[in-house]
C-alpha cells in the first residue's frame, strides 16, 4: 500500500507574535497512525497544526505530505480548530458549515453536486446531528457545535485529520462520539493528530504521543513518552506518579499564551 498519509516535519521552526513558537521540530507520523500532541499552554500545539494547514508560515524547515511539500495537496488535510477560534455568530446553518468541507473539491463558485450533498448528509448522520441540519450553528450547544465541525471534516474525506483540543468544554456524549469516530477512522487508515491536556486519554486511546515544549521533548509509544522525567521537562511543573501508575502534572510554570 502507498504511504498515502505519511506526514513529516523536518527541522520546522515557526514564530508567533514575534517570538519562537516551534524550534527545529522533527518527527514522522506513519500512515494511519493516531497521535496525541501533549504539552503545556504555549508549548506550540496549535502552532504545529496551523503551520501544517498554511495558517502560519514556516521560518525554516519543511513539512512533507505524501513525500511532497506543503501546497502540493489541496484537500487531504482537514482541520478542526479550538472552539474559541471560531466565530459562532456567523449566520449559517449546520448544513452550510458541513458543506464547507466540500469547497476545496468544488471551488467557491460551483454549486454542490449530488455526491457533495450525499457526503454532507452522510457526515451529519455519522455525527448524530442530521436533525439539526437547518439550525443556525450559533444556536447549538458546545457539544453540538463540535459535532458539526467534525462532520465538516468528515465531508472533506481527508487523509489527515487535525483536531485542536476537541475534548475541552464538551459533554460526555460528544466526547464518546468523538472517540467512536476515531475508532472508525482508524479502520479507514486516516492519519489523526489531536492536541489534548488529558494524559490518561492520550495514554489509553492513541498509538503515539508527541510531547512538546516548543521543541520535541519525546515522541513514541505512550509508555515510552509519558514518563515523570519527560513530563517534568515538558510542563515545567511538579510531576506526581500515583500508586496506580497515573501521572499528574501541576502546571506551575506554563508559558503565558497558547500558540
Amino acid at each position: 500500500m502507498i504511504d498515502e498519509a505519511r506526514l513529516e516535519y523536518e527541522k520546522v521552526s515557526v514564530s508567533y507574535n514575534g517570538r519562537p513558537a516551534l524550534q527545529e521540530v522533527t518527527f514522522q507520523v506513519p500512515h494511519g497512525a493516531q497521535v496525541a500532541v501533549v504539552g503545556a499552554n504555549g508549548s506550540g500545539k496549535s502552532t504545529l497544526f496551523k503551520a501544517l494547514v498554511g495558517l502560519l508560515p514556516l521560518r525554516s524547515g519543511r513539512i512533507l505530505i505524501h513525500g511532497q511539500p506543503l501546497g502540493s495537496h489541496h484537500d487531504c488535510v482537514a482541520y478542526v480548530p479550538q472552539r474559541e477560534d471560531v466565530e459562532w455568530r456567523f449566520p449559517v446553518t449546520v448544513e452550510d458549515v458541513v458543506m464547507m468541507g466540500r469547497f476545496r473539491r468544488l471551488g467557491w463558485l460551483k454549486r454542490p453536486a449530488k455526491q457533495d450533498r450525499a457526503a454532507v448528509a452522510r457526515s451529519l448522520e455519522q455525527m448524530g446531528i442530521a436533525s439539526l441540519a437547518k439550525r443556525s450553528i450559533g444556536d447549538l450547544s458546545s457539544g453540538q457545535q463540535q459535532r458539526a465541525f467534525l462532520a465538516r471534516a468528515l465531508a472533506q474525506e481527508p487523509h489527515i485529520l487535525l483536531m485542536d483540543e476537541p475534548f475541552t468544554g464538551i459533554d460526555i456524549a460528544t466526547q464518546e462520539a468523538t472517540l467512536e469516530l476515531l475508532a472508525q477512522l482508524k479502520t479507514q487508515q486516516v492519519t489523526i493528530m489531536i492536541s489534548t491536556h488529558d494524559l490518561s486519554l492520550a495514554a489509553q486511546h492513541f498509538d503515539l504521543v508527541l510531547l512538546l515544549h516548543r521543541r520535541v521533548v519525546a515522541f513514541g509509544a505512550p509508555t515510552e513518552v509519558l514518563t515523570a522525567q519527560a513530563l517534568s521537562e515538558a510542563f515545567g511543573g511538579q510531576v506526581l506518579v500515583l500508586e496506580n501508575g497515573a501521572v499528574v502534572v501541576d502546571e506551575c510554570c506554563n508559558f503565558p499564551e497558547e500558540v
